[in-house]
């Protein structure tokens, strides 16, 4: 009896001490709700929604020319990116525009050539030791399921990309980090990433902050789940089939119940 005591304290302790952890991790504030053209990744009502193509276009864009300089996205080949609209003479070009690492040859080489559209996008550092060293210390995180990998998910994103600020008067702000209000903490590695007309959008749309921050937000809720509408669309369908057996099935009930009395 005692021992289990002891268990049962151990456990309070430790459901204590995990519950402080996830308060002192989530101090920031809750990310205002943004509206999203396909709902969000994880939104179970929204069967109609689709992605806005174009947005996820404009936000490959910005990954592009931001966020590819520290941030893989390993998960994601180019030629997916003729699901969002890019015809597969664009996808060409767009994966040739990058060297990719290949081999070894038949002389035991390794050697560079164009990418191809089976490659996956191109990562900006050799391995995780690289990385780390380049920034700090610590491997900026893969992109490829960020947005799932979130809480608020897609507000999340779009909030600490638009979030960073001066540090409010009295705030210690450790020497080489910034301000964001909506990390945890508020003490941020990376840099403000994102200016107004810090990139000139192909197709004409004003490339503010806000507008970048929400393609390349979009752009990262379709690597993370790229099979969203096909995954509504059958969920619509075993609905609709569910409901229909249903009504089958109580039309049949109440058709031997009424030949039993």
């Amino acid at each position: 009896m005692r021992r289990l005591r002891t268990l049962i304290a151990a456990g309070v302790l430790s459901i204590a001490g995990l519950t402080a952890g996830a308060q002192a991790a989530g101090d920031a504030p809750v990310p205002p709700a943004q509206n999203w053209g396909h709902g969000g990744v994880n939104s179970f009502l929204s069967f109609f929604k689709g992605y806005d193509y174009a947005s996820v276009q404009r936000g490959l864009q910005v990954y592009k020319e931001v966020c590819a300089a520290c941030h893989s996205l390993h998960l994601v080949a180019y030629r997916n990116l003729q699901e969002v609209g890019f015809t597969e003479e664009e996808v060409k070009a767009i994966a040739a525009s990058v060297e990719i690492t290949d081999g070894p040859n038949d002389e035991g080489e390794m050697f560079a050539r164009p990418g191809l559209p089976a490659d996956r996008f191109k990562n900006p550092f050799p391995n995780k030791q690289a990385a780390a060293f380049a920034n700090g210390g610590k491997a900026p995180p893969d992109l490829s399921l960020i947005v799932k990998a979130r809480a608020h998910h897609e507000d999340y994103i779009y909030g600490l990309l638009t979030g960073y600020t001066d540090a409010p008067a009295g705030f210690d702000l450790p020497s080489g980090l910034a301000y964001n209000q909506y990390f945890p903490g508020h003490a941020i590695a990376m840099a403000q990433p994102l200016y107004d007309n810090g990139i000139t959008y192909t197709d004409g749309t004003p490339a503010t902050a806000a507008q970048q921050a929400h393609d390349v937000t979009t752009f990262l809720a379709w690597a993370a789940e790229p099979k969203l509408e096909e995954r509504r669309r059958v969920g619509m369908m075993v609905m609709i089939f569910l409901v229909i057996f249903a009504g089958i099935m109580y039309a049949a009930k109440r058709r031997v119940w009424a030949n039993l009395h």
